[in-house]
């Protein structure tokens, strides 16, 4: 994957994160609010989405790398009502560690500008720290510079 291909944006700095509810295709929940206390690191995706499914391979490194790096890595499907498409693209391409989280609404992709991927950091208090829209190698060590703001 080539590097950095989005826009960083720091504009947002110190928005709160959104109260939302996920779902699995098993029909589990998760409210992201419940993942304050440990910097988040929000990727908002689809099947649809070329980039989007390009840096997948690299979210699904870093999620191994979680309790290294510190951050909760959690790529959202903006796949509404299509869980079997979500669940067959990280099967197919071997991307355990993604879980298939569901944003059901496309609620986040419209808040974050629509424009997919984007990438959002949180801190440990759940504020934004930056958001990063188009595709990225979040393996690189430009990256990893980016991700470890949140513990500043």
């Amino acid at each position: 994957m080539p590097a950095a291909q989005g826009k960083l944006d720091r504009s947002h700095k110190g928005e709160p994160m959104p109260v939302i509810s996920l779902s699995d295709p098993s029909g589990e929940s998760l409210d992201l609010t419940s993942l304050k206390g440990k910097p988040v690191l929000v990727n908002l995706w689809a099947t649809w989405c070329a980039p989007c499914v390009e840096e997948l391979p690299t979210l699904n490194t870093l999620i191994g790398r979680e309790d290294e790096l510190g951050v909760t890595v959690l790529p959202i499907s903006q796949d509404a009502g299509q869980p079997g498409k979500v669940v067959e693209i990280l099967r197919r391409r071997k991307l355990d560690n993604v879980e298939p989280w569901i944003d059901e609404e496309a609620d986040l992709s419209f808040q974050y500008g629509g424009n997919l991927p984007v990438t959002i950091l949180f801190d440990a208090n759940g504020k934004e720290v930056w958001r990063w829209t188009g595709g990225n190698d979040w393996t690189s060590a430009e990256a990893l510079k980016l991700i470890a703001e949140a513990k500043s």
